[in-house]
């Protein structure tokens, strides 16, 4: 096998160049290509076959044209002795092998991959409540990085820049302590999946992205609040407004489970001595089971036109949640539910307190928290309201217990005055009337 290196004056280009081929001989066949060098005639040694002094960086150049000669040799070698046949495509891939470019590792952004992790966790179930959570939450970062100047990624995402995320969303946002609360348990959540499952090597640990939780006052109605709301004369849009809302306090049920109860949920008692119903409640998918007491069911039967019979129809002309809250209020309003809540809430690091009417707080979760705080009053044993309520821990049921000071009083009233605990309750009207038929 021989080598040679000649230069191409036939195929002289407009600058008087010529290009350098590389030519193979052996076993009587031959094999050419080019180099990709080129140059002048009065450049080029031919019987030295190699660049005189006379070519920019003839060195250099030189030096190629012995590699290309080794790599020949390496690819006749390698040829013999696989019993390959030479060719000219074989050849041109010894001389230039394929560039191996190191693989760049693309920056994983965090908003990018909440995202995604959102739509895994839409694949694996998880409900539509919670997957808002983590759109909002992207879009809050995004809203961050574009305030701040900066690009929020997952390799050097740290203890410092969750803090100033947070501090924007405090201060700059306006947000209440508890939404921080959402966005940091979103974000632990993303780097224990990107850590524990994606295997992702990070700078801060998920459990230092917890973000405390703030107990809030919870709003619920007394019975002196629930007289006046049932006795209310209003139009016929709000009274639907008000007989819903007033159906929930009687039955715990959140929006989420009102807006989609059925007839298939309802169920008469074997021995025919009411109804209840069995759902499987929207945010938790806990299944529940809730007797209706007489108040209730008689709301139900109140709406229960022929439009709405069957087992798949609605049985109450629920409205959009922001559309009950708006009316609620209205509602309150008309009520009279003047009497003042104190409402406590951190701004720039200072706890500012204010005094609202009761009727601007009113919302259709605070009519789950009437049914919790009355059912309590009641006297039903903190186990039992948990089961109705389809709290997953007691410990949560007990946040109402808590708020409850009318039932420490009435404890304190049955201790010091004598009084029973059940007769001292209704005695301070603590304990909602519910009548039936009468809302």
């Amino acid at each position: 096998m021989v080598t040679q290196f000649v230069l191409r004056t036939d195929k002289k280009d407009s600058t008087g160049r010529c290009p350098v081929h590389l030519v193979v001989y052996f076993d009587g066949a031959r094999l050419k290509c080019a180099t990709g060098e080129k140059c002048k005639q009065t450049d080029w040694n031919a019987d030295r076959q190699k660049f005189r002094a006379s070519y920019p960086l003839a060195e250099e150049a030189n030096m190629l044209l012995g590699r290309l000669a080794a790599d020949v040799l390496v690819w006749w070698r390698t040829v013999r002795a696989t019993g390959e046949v030479p060719t000219l495509a074989s050849l041109r891939a010894a001389l230039r092998p394929v560039e191996v470019l190191p693989v760049v590792q693309e920056e994983l952004s965090v908003t990018a991959e909440l995202l995604a992790f959102r739509e895994l966790q839409r694949s694996r179930g998880i409900t539509l409540y919670t997957l808002k959570h983590y759109l909002v939450t992207a879009n809050w970062l995004r809203d961050f990085e574009a305030w701040a100047s900066v690009r929020l990624l997952v390799s050097t995402y740290d203890v410092a820049m969750h803090d100033r995320f947070l501090a924007y969303l405090r201060t700059v946002r306006k947000l209440a302590p508890n939404t921080l609360y959402t966005a940091g348990k979103d974000l632990r959540r993303l780097f224990r999946y990107l850590r524990e499952e994606r295997g992702q090597a990070l700078l801060v640990e998920p459990k230092q992205l917890r973000v405390a939780w703030v107990e809030t006052e919870k709003l619920y109605l007394r019975a002196e609040d629930l007289e006046r709301l049932r006795v209310a004369m209003l139009t016929v849009a709000l009274e639907k407004v008000r007989d819903i809302f007033l159906f929930c306090c009687y039955t715990g049920l959140r929006y989420s489970d009102v807006l989609q109860l059925h007839g298939g949920n309802l169920e008469p008692l074997p021995d025919g001595s009411g109804r209840v119903i069995r759902l499987i409640q929207t945010k938790t998918r806990t299944p529940v089971s809730i007797y209706l007491s007489s108040a209730a069911s008689a709301l139900l039967d109140k709406y229960a036109e022929p439009e709405r019979t069957g087992p798949g129809a609605r049985l109450l002309p629920v409205l959009a949640n922001a559309v009950m809250n708006r009316y609620l209020k209205r509602i309150g309003r008309l009520a009279g539910f003047t009497r003042l809540v104190e409402i406590t809430e951190m701004r720039d690091n200072q706890m500012v307190k204010q005094a609202l009417p009761a009727w601007r707080l009113l919302t259709m979760h605070a009519a789950r928290h009437s049914f919790a705080v009355q059912s309590l009053l009641r006297g039903m044993p903190v186990a039992v309201l948990q089961r109705v309520m389809g709290h997953s821990s007691i410990t949560t049921t007990m946040t109402y217990a808590k708020v409850i000071e009318d039932f420490q009083h009435q404890a304190m009233r049955a201790a010091w005055d004598g009084m029973p605990a059940a007769s001292s309750a209704a005695a301070s009207g603590l304990v909602c009337s519910a009548v039936p038929g009468a809302a």
